[in-house]
């Protein structure tokens, strides 16, 4: 017996079907989100990328960073995009916003903690309720990744850039880590285990982040990368 079989069986056909005509109009929905995110990101240019915690309070030093990071990198022709809710993707925002540059937002949805924070251009604003559609307008129109303390999140937005660049899915591009203090310990079980002990990446992967510690060094990171490549979308 195949599994549609045995799923159906486990419904009366009237809910199979209700269940079956659901699924299948949710790619309407996935569509609308991946058009409205290519339109309105297709058009704001080189950007750069700042992830972190939203729960980041604004006295928080790491808060400080993300703003004074992303005003330099406006100082520099380059657009921030952040998830567009608070903590420090609101210093993001906020440090580009001041600073006359390019300030959008990709929201996601959620039940709790997220929301639009007020530093952010009204025609580069989306709202997303998926987060893989979410993760693709990073991955393809962010020049670099600068990523400071944060979450599950920020884990998953950081490893799935580093996994889509190691296996050649995504053109290459500067990611940054700031704050050892935060990233060295994670930086340290990667060369010590998943490389020394285990082989399960290679060398050469490391090189695909940079750790950090300054203002100045996290956007000399991308002005060094952008100094030998083209500005570009990533795929």
């Amino acid at each position: 017996m195949s599994d549609e079989k045995r799923i159906k069986n486990k419904f009366r056909k009237k809910d199979w079907n209700e269940i079956k005509s659901n699924d299948s109009w949710i790619i309407f929905k996935v569509m609308a989100e991946f058009v409205e995110g290519f339109d309105k990101m297709a058009k704001i240019g080189p950007c750069v990328s700042i992830f972190g915690s939203a729960r980041t309070k604004n006295d928080n030093p790491y808060y400080k960073m993300a703003e004074d990071i992303a005003a330099e990198l406006a100082e520099r022709g380059y657009g921030v995009i952040t998830g567009g809710g608070p903590g420090i993707m609101e210093a993001g925002n906020k440090g580009a916003f001041e600073a006359g540059g390019r300030s959008a937002g990709l929201n996601i949805e959620l039940p709790f903690e997220q929301h639009n924070n007020p530093y952010l251009d009204a025609d580069k604003t989306i709202d997303f309720d998926y987060f893989f559609v979410r993760k693709v307008m990073f991955m393809k129109y962010s020049q670099g990744f600068i990523a400071l303390p944060g979450g599950f999140g920020t884990f998953d937005e950081l490893f799935e850039a580093l996994t889509l660049i190691q296996t050649g899915k995504i053109g290459k591009f500067p990611i940054v880590l700031v704050g050892t203090d935060y990233w060295g310990g994670l930086v340290d079980w990667i060369k010590d285990v998943v490389l020394g002990k285990e082989n399960n990446i290679s060398a050469k992967d490391l090189d695909l982040f940079t750790l950090v510690d300054s203002v100045d060094d996290a956007v000399k990171c991308i002005d060094d990368f952008y100094s030998n490549y083209l500005l570009k979308p990533n795929f």
